[in-house]
């Protein structure tokens, strides 16, 4: 199959690498373009826009940081709307607000397109084993077309949904237990170095009585001070929980939590942290414990 692969960032760059991998044949576009380089060596070719990649590839993922470069690729001169032929799908795997998800779909069907939402759970080293989770949602006539390729990004898929945003949804509720994981694992740890307590035992502790990935991940990562380079960073995190407050004030649903650690990344990003890994919120409250 021929696939389209526009943003290769520290995520899309292995998702796209695994679909090459996988046997299909791989058309790209980064806005810096020496990043394609790895691929072009592999066997795929570099187009010079989202929209030369749509019109090559007629199936095209996208996966890019924010709704503003979303938005750009999509709606922008020689984007996605502009080259992808009728019938053709766009795969959108970004964490982008609910608002642009259904936007995006509305206006590919208004040109013929269709577009499916598959959000990706999972860090650049589960992207690089293709160990993902991956959440769809969109038309089932386009999810099944489109599985082949998902299936080279990780081997849990679930479909949650015919409506695009859905998958949006579930990506943005996941990553809000990871965020209220964070805070209280970090609330933990410091509450266990005030009291003199090693912070690796208490792990040990919490690690064999939760037996969660998740907790063991971040608890290293913690511990170990692994802070740089960011696997997902604290400016990205922040974005993420506006995300989440956006999507529950649009339904009058409170989330303390989420207020909670958007203070918090918005101290740590004031003291220059933003690009440290989102895990680092941990120093602020350090700091606010005395534990500078």
């Amino acid at each position: 199959m021929k696939v389209g692969f526009v943003g290769l960032g520290n995520m899309g760059f292995p998702m796209a690498q695994n679909i090459l991998k996988a046997g299909h044949e791989l058309v790209v576009y980064n806005r810096t373009a020496s990043k394609a380089d790895p691929l072009i060596l592999q066997g795929a070719k570099f187009c010079a826009t989202p929209a030369e990649v749509a019109r090559e590839a007629g199936i095209v993922l996208s996966m890019l940081a924010d709704d503003t470069a979303a938005e750009e690729v999509v709606f922008g001169a020689n984007g996605l709307l502009e080259g992808l032929p009728e019938g053709g799908i766009h795969v959108s795997t970004s964490t982008i607000s609910i608002d642009l998800a259904k936007r995006m779909a509305e206006a590919h069907q208004a040109h013929g397109q269709q577009c499916v939402s598959a959000n990706v759970l999972g860090r650049p080293d589960a992207a690089e084993a293709a160990e993902l989770r991956v959440m769809v949602a969109g038309p089932a006539k386009a999810r099944e077309k489109v599985w082949p390729v998902l299936e080279a990004l990780g081997k849990n898929i679930f479909v949650v949904g015919d409506e695009v945003q859905m998958a949006n949804v579930v990506k943005l509720a996941n990553n809000f237990l990871i965020i209220a994981m964070l805070e209280a694992l970090s609330e933990a740890l410091v509450l266990v170095r005030k009291h003199g307590v090693d912070p690796g035992q208490f792990l040990e502790v919490a690690n064999s009585f939760f037996r969660s990935p998740i907790y063991q991940n971040y608890g290293r990562i913690i511990n170990e001070r692994l802070f740089e380079p960011a696997g997902f960073k604290m400016k990205l995190g922040l974005k993420d929980v506006k995300l989440m407050l956006q999507a529950a004030e649009a339904v009058s649903t409170p989330l303390p939590i989420a207020d909670l650690v958007r203070n918090h990344f918005l101290e740590g990003i004031s003291r220059g942290w933003g690009d440290l890994e989102w895990a680092a919120l941990i120093k602020s409250l350090e700091s606010d414990a005395g534990l500078d």
